[in-house]
């Protein structure tokens, strides 16, 4: 076992949490894409979706959430690795790893919306 390998897993937990933390603190995206998922998941809830929608919004809002902290990894990493300073590959992979963030977050703001149209046609046509 190397120096960075965990020894138990007790303690890889309060690692992954503090990597949470960590984001938390520091991305200001991370922070608002937690506010939207919040958001998201609590009009769901009102809303009364059935519990695979439920899943479906809180699984694509993890997804935001993972895409957004591989993409700060990509830039800490980048920014390491070229001492802050600017470079046409560092702009490429910073560009590309925002780009899938920008997809995911995309793709879970459509799912949601699917979902939350037809529960407003559903209340719609009900008061009709």
């Amino acid at each position: 076992m190397n120096k960075f390998q965990s020894r138990s897993f007790d303690k890889s937990v309060l690692y992954a949490l503090n990597g949470v933390r960590l984001a938390f603190r520091s991305q200001r995206n991370f922070r608002k894409h937690i506010l939207i998922a919040i958001l998201t998941l609590s009009t769901a809830l009102c809303m009364k979706v059935s519990t695979i929608e439920f899943c479906i919004i809180l699984f694509s809002n993890c997804f935001v959430l993972v895409v957004e902290m591989l993409n700060s990894v990509v830039e800490f990493v980048i920014d390491a690795y070229y001492k802050n300073k600017w470079a046409k590959l560092a702009k490429l992979a910073k560009d590309i790893a925002a780009g899938a963030v920008l997809i995911s977050a995309t793709v879970s703001a459509i799912i949601f919306f699917i979902i939350m149209a037809e529960k407003m046609y559903n209340i719609l046509s009900e008061s009709v």
